[in-house]
């Protein structure tokens, strides 16, 4: 099925930064300040080593079945049933996430830039993108992501660059105040979103890649960047906001560009962050519901996916307005349900299929 699409290494690195990014440019930095206070930029790194760790987890179980996708590889090493029962466990958790990331778009463009429009009008215009994307195909998806790769990182720099003068580096003092173990403690949850939760990136990888070794180094690469990233918004955060007032803002990168003043002249740019945020915040949507519209028509022995887009986007929108009451809600089941969720399917499970892989491995050879 769709087997004839193929993406070159750099669109996929590409996918993987946007992916890596996604909900962290805006919302990581609070989390970890909350926890780590003053050292949540040291979080970040660590968060981003230990990532690395389950990229190259994730690379080693897709290299021994490198036509298959993730689904296939549940089935092929689980076997027929059990194998199907996780994929179906798989396929549920990401089609949920597509609805999480509709409900923060939702919210975000509601509270900051559009106050006036009902939220469920944010909803189906972002969810009707999506469906678009994935409708048109892997292919249209990673060419549009190299595109606005560009963009992205013209107008990051931009912020980098005026909020520098901002920084106070007192703000950051004492480093590791608050000791390893609680450092450590609170980079899990952006080790989780960035990382964990990219095992769904084994849809695409390696089979739909052309270059499979060329693959490999944009998976590892494409998280790195991307954790670079969040650490140095992270750090510029608590630099210039200060670690209470970071731990205290829903979305602090994007007060953070509220404070831009150059000259007097260049202010209130916070506009830009915003645009970052949507644009990454998309083509992880894209990802999440491809994989998920992609999963079930495996499952399901279809010839194609795109006939189950419309109607799962539609039920996406809808569970996009029920899935929290509130935004406070929201944060409490992502550091709970939301975490175990995630270290689920995309940790434990994996972990798993490593252990019946290899007890299950000369018979999984002699049928290939």
């Amino acid at each position: 099925m769709m087997q004839d699409v193929k993406i070159n290494s750099y669109q996929f690195l590409v996918l993987v930064i946007f992916f890596t990014i996604g909900t962290s440019l805006l919302t990581v930095p609070s989390v970890l300040a909350a926890e780590a206070k003053q050292d949540a930029w040291i979080a970040a790194i660590i968060g981003t080593g230990m990532g690395s760790l389950v990229i190259w987890l994730f690379i080693t179980i897709a290299l021994w079945f490198p036509h298959l996708t993730f689904i296939q590889i549940n089935e092929k090493v689980f076997g027929k049933w059990i194998g199907k029962a996780f994929s179906v466990f798989f396929v549920l958790t990401t089609f949920l996430y597509t609805s999480e990331l509709l409900f923060y778009c939702g919210t975000f463009l509601n509270i900051h830039a559009l106050p006036s429009t009902p939220m469920v009008v944010l909803n189906i215009l972002m969810a009707g993108v999506v469906v678009m994307g994935v409708r048109l195909g892997l292919e249209t998806i990673a060419r549009s992501a190299e595109i606005l790769i560009a963009v992205f990182f013209i107008l990051f720099l931009i912020l980098v660059v005026f909020i520098s003068p901002e920084i106070k580096f007192e703000n950051i003092q004492p480093v590791f105040e608050m000791g390893t173990k609680k450092i450590v403690q609170s980079s899990v949850f952006y080790f989780v979103v960035s990382s964990v939760n990219a095992v769904i990136l084994l849809m695409i990888f390696p089979s739909f890649i052309n270059k499979m070794k060329q693959g490999k180094k944009s998976f590892l690469l494409g998280n790195l960047i991307g954790g670079i990233i969040i650490i140095i918004i992270t750090f510029l955060t608590v630099a210039v906001l200060g670690p209470e007032n970071t731990a205290r803002q829903s979305y602090p990168s994007y007060e953070l560009a509220k404070r831009i003043n150059v000259g007097d002249f260049v202010q209130r740019i916070e506009g830009l962050m915003g645009t970052l945020w949507i644009i990454a915040l998309y083509f992880k949507a894209v990802l999440y519901f491809y994989a998920s519209v992609l999963g079930m028509a495996q499952i399901l022995n279809l010839k194609d996916y795109r006939p189950l887009t419309l109607p799962l986007g539609m039920i996406a929108v809808v569970l996009s307005l029920i899935i929290y009451p509130n935004v406070i809600y929201q944060q409490y089941w992502d550091s709970t349900t939301g975490n175990t969720l995630s270290l689920s399917y995309g940790l434990f499970l994996p972990l798993l299929l490593v252990v019946i892989y290899g007890l299950r491995k000369k018979k999984l050879k002699k049928e290939a």
